[in-house]
């Protein structure tokens, strides 16, 4: 298991992590991220869609679960599936086929909450505060399998 971990002190720093990271991906990659309400999943993602060249905006797909973005050099599927009744309903929305594209690469915040589904190989993304090393401060760790 490799594991990285980072600190930024500014969203504009979590931005640019995450551009990097996303600068690397292959294809079929199922990146987890999870962090507490508040915590910069959104600016990650953003980060995430840049580094795959996607320019149109970003916005966390709260209320729809899943935002796919084509206008990269390959396929973002962004899924939020923090209202998510049951892990049957990911199945509803095409997650399987998803999961793993070899076009594509998935991102999915609040994935705890479908734990069950997640493929092995899937890259943990974890975001901290600490608001004792001021407001913006954030600690990301990246966990790969």
């Amino acid at each position: 298991m490799s594991r990285i971990e980072k600190e930024t002190f500014r969203p504009e720093e979590t931005f640019a992590f995450a551009k990097s990271i996303a600068e690397q991906v292959k294809g079929g990659e199922v990146y987890c991220l999870d962090g507490d309400l508040g915590v910069g999943k959104t600016v990650f993602a953003q980060g995430f869609g840049a580094g795959l060249g996607i320019t149109e905006p970003m916005a966390s797909p709260t209320f729809t679960i899943l935002k796919e973005y084509h206008t990269g050099r390959m396929a973002l599927y962004h899924f939020d599936v923090y209202r998510i009744g049951s892990e049957d309903e990911m199945e509803e929305i095409g997650f399987y086929e998803m999961a793993g594209s070899p076009d594509g690469v998935a991102l999915i915040e609040w994935s705890k909450l479908i734990e069950g589904i997640l493929p092995e190989n899937a890259i943990r993304v974890t975001i901290e505060k600490n608001p004792e090393k001021g407001f913006d401060y954030r600690r990301i760790v990246i966990e790969e399998p």
